[in-house]
């Protein structure tokens, strides 16, 4: 398991995710910080761009931040 830093921009243009110089994954998503929806397309977007399912992704800090840590298998 890696664990990885995430900086989330909510209520982004688009979905995108890129990697900035610091090594902190910057995650846009569209979905707004509601009940839980934008850690819901976070961890979507993440599954995808890894390619590991949905249900081995956790938030380990930040679960209302926006800046999070979450562990992905490798």
């Amino acid at each position: 398991m890696q664990k990885v830093k995430l900086r989330v921009i909510p209520r982004a243009r688009q979905n995108k995710i890129e990697l900035d110089e610091n090594g902190v994954y910057r995650v846009h998503i569209t979905a707004a910080p509601v009940d839980g929806a934008a850690n819901v397309a976070v961890i979507k977007m993440l599954a995808e761009h890894f390619g590991v399912p949905k249900s081995q992704i956790t938030i380990i800090r930040g679960e209302t931040s926006r800046d999070k840590i979450v562990e992905i298998p490798e």
